[in-house]
Parts: C-alpha cells; sequence; structure tokens
C-alpha cells in the first residue's frame, strides 16, 4: 500500500491517490467524512475551519460500496478557493499582477527559505502553499481507507492528547480503547483526563490574545495487531522505525516515542523490559508493556503505544524578526491564518498516519489481493500464534 497526495493549501482541490488496498473490502463514504470532519475539531482551530466543510469525493476504484483492488482517488474541495482564483489559478497572469503579489519574506520556523532556495522559488507562495498543514486533510483521508481495513481485522486504533503546554493528563491505565475513542471524541481538547480540559484551554486562549502559540504531546493507541508484524532481518523493515518515520513527517512534529520512550535512557534495565508470561487460552504475552507493543522491530502482541511531539505552530500574531530574500532588510514576519494551538487536530492527523502504516505492514506481510483472504490469512495466523 501506498499514497501520493497532491494539491494547494488555497489551491482548488486536495487529491490522495491510495494503491494497494485489497479488492472486495467494504468501503463507504461517510466512513472518511467521518475522519475528515474529526480533524477539524478542538478548542483553538483558526477561522480556515469555520470556512472549510471536508468532505470527501470518491472518484475511483470503489464501486457499489465495495474496492476494486485498482488505485482509489480521494478528492476534498477547498472552498475557500473562490477567494484566491487570482491569486491561486493556474492561467497566466500579466507580470505587474505577478509582481504585486510575490511573497518575498519567509517566516521563521515554516518550509518558505528552504524550498525556495532549493526549488529557485523568488515568490514564496509557491512553497508556503503546499508545505501548509493543509496537505494533512487527504492525508487523513488515506488513512481513514488504512483505519477501515484494520477495524475489519479486528485492529483498533485512537488518538487522543497528552500534553499541551506542559499541562499533562494523568494516566487512566484503566480504560478500555473503546472508553479513551469515546472520551476524547467528547474532550474539546482531545484529552482522557477531564480535569485537565480547562486549564488547556485556558493556556490555549491566553496563547491566542498573547499572539503566541502552544504545542504538545499526543498518543496513539493500538490494539489487535498480532505479534511478529514487521522484521528484525532488514533494518529497513522495522515497523517501529518506519511508524516513527510517519510521525515525524506530519507538519511541525519534531519527534517520536515508542512505548516509555526517551524516559528509558533514565531507568535501569530490570525497570524497562517487559517480562514474558503464557497461559493456554492467550498464549505468549508480556506482564507489561513498557516496551509499547515491539521487541526487534517487531510487534510482540501487547497494544501499540506511540508517542508524538508537536511544537508550538510557527505563525505567530506577535511575528519573529526576518529577513526580505529580495531587499535583505530586516522585517517582522508576515501572519497568514492561523491556529494558536492544533495540537487536538494533530492527534487525529497522527492516528491516521500510524493507520497507514500498520495497514501497509499487514498487506506485506500476508496475501492481499483479495480482503476476504487476506482476513482469512489473519484470522489462521493468529490462531497459529495461540498455539505456539
Amino acid at each position: 500500500m501506498r499514497y501520493l497526495t497532491s494539491g494547494e493549501s488555497h489551491g482548488k482541490k486536495l487529491i490522495t491517490i491510495v494503491e494497494g488496498v485489497p479488492a472486495n473490502m467494504p468501503l463507504l463514504k461517510k466512513d472518511i467524512d467521518e475522519s475528515l470532519l474529526r480533524r477539524q475539531k478542538g478548542h483553538g482551530r483558526g477561522r480556515r475551519m469555520q470556512i472549510e466543510k471536508d468532505l470527501v469525493d470518491i472518484t475511483s476504484g470503489v464501486r457499489h460500496g465495495y474496492t476494486l483492488g485498482s488505485p482509489i482517488g480521494l478528492v476534498v474541495d477547498n472552498d475557500d478557493f473562490k477567494h484566491w482564483t487570482d491569486i491561486m489559478g493556474e492561467d497566466p497572469v500579466d507580470e505587474d499582477a505577478k509582481i504585486r503579489r510575490v511573497v518575498s519574506r519567509p517566516r521563521p520556523g515554516h518550509a518558505d527559505l528552504n524550498g525556495a532556495m532549493k526549488y529557485g522559488h523568488r515568490d514564496m507562495r509557491n512553497v508556503l502553499e503546499r508545505s501548509s498543514a493543509r496537505e494533512t486533510t487527504v492525508r487523513v483521508a488515506a488513512g481513514a481507507v488504512a483505519k477501515i481495513m484494520l477495524k475489519q481485522l479486528g485492529i483498533n486504533v485512537v488518538g487522543y492528547v497528552k500534553e499541551i503546554a506542559g499541562i499533562q493528563a494523568k494516566e487512566i491505565a484503566e480504560l478500555t480503547i473503546e472508553e479513551k475513542r469515546v472520551i476524547s471524541e467528547e474532550s474539546p481538547v482531545r484529552v482522557l483526563d477531564k480535569d485537565v480540559e480547562q486549564p488547556i484551554m485556558d493556556a490555549i486562549d491566553q496563547a491566542k490574545a498573547d499572539g503566541d502559540s502552544i504545542g504538545g504531546v499526543c498518543e496513539v493507541y493500538v490494539e489487535g495487531m498480532p505479534a511478529g508484524i514487521g522484521s528484525y532481518v532488514h533494518y529497513d523493515r522495522k515497523l517501529d522505525s518506519k511508524l516513527a518515520g510517519a510521525v515525524m513527517s506530519i507538519n511541525a512534529f519534531k519527534g517520536a516515542e515508542i512505548g516509555i520512550g526517551f524516559e528509558a535512557a533514565r531507568k535501569n534495565g530490570s525497570e524497562v523490559h517487559d517480562e514474558i508470561i503464557w497461559n493456554e487460552e492467550d498464549g505468549f504475552s508480556r506482564r507489561t508493556n513498557r516496551l509499547g507493543g515491539f521487541e526487534g522491530g517487531m510487534t510482540t502482541g501487547m497494544p501499540l503505544v506511540i508517542k508524538g511531539v508537536m511544537k508550538p505552530i510557527p505563525t505567530l500574531y506577535k511575528p519573529l524578526k526576518s529577513v526580505d530574500i529580495e531587499s535583505k532588510e530586516v522585517f517582522s514576519a508576515s501572519i497568514e491564518r492561523s491556529d494558536s494551538c492544533a495540537v487536538p487536530a494533530a492527534a487525529v492527523v497522527m492516528e491516521h498516519v500510524v493507520a497507514f502504516e500498520l495497514a501497509k505492514a499487514i498487506t506485506e506481510e500476508f496475501q492481499s489481493n483479495q480482503f476476504p483472504k487476506l482476513k482469512e490469512a489473519m484470522d489462521a495466523y493468529r490462531e497459529e500464534l495461540r498455539s505456539f
């Protein structure tokens, strides 16, 4: 499985083509739309989320509610394009109009300057439109297809917020994965600990009032992945590595952890590794899950626990200093429409990029041309593991 995205923040449409999804898998538009609308929620989102209502148009690869095995085309319209036609349209414009619209002032923390240097753009609108987190809309759409596949294979994925602006949600170990999904969905900041909801919202509001932004930590929790998915044989097929890479590919993410992650550096080995246990009903498992469901680049059969660190959004209403690429004059960075905090939305994005990597790993592990046969193979493998 793989996907390619296309589109600009204020362009006509956002597009993704998802390839490698097994044939004869149930897939409905409403299930993808549900994921897209979840991405738009969260306290601290900016005005763009009030303008757009992200809904998908399935243009290929699905017939009568089932996948065909051919590439799946997913399209989301940008409603705001009607206000940007002159700026973002594909037709040539006269030189004077082009000069008036040139963006020559790179914003700190964005891709503006590096992208302009890489591709030789003197107008950084060419960079900032594509590097915008608006692109994650169709990454969520692609991940929604993967989540639908995983759910039908008995694998459930949920994302939520662990921390914003240093305010940490406490661990609630007894929650089921369904309870985590419901509680996070009802929370305006997508946390599982109701006691920190208001302090986090206050911090977001204060950042907005100060013209600033704040970041945080998201967590994705997965149940139902059987042991042995991934590889200890090839470094580039280690599944935990792929998940870390997927998390780091999300806009503004600067770190990833599996299980206790960096905390392992501050503990003894006896406090890090998970003792192996066995019973006749379940087969092998672990007494604890400090390693987040991974050993040797492979799943252990325990729940997967992945964290991602999102930096504060770099578009600030009290802008930082920068230098104009044409005049070389110092200026205060320009402001594009922005959120004061997008961590709750980022948890949804992270949930979906993780789901895609897991679905991809499964299709690489088992025969996956036809979904019913993939499901049979997964069921047989799980039974094999129970009796190992």
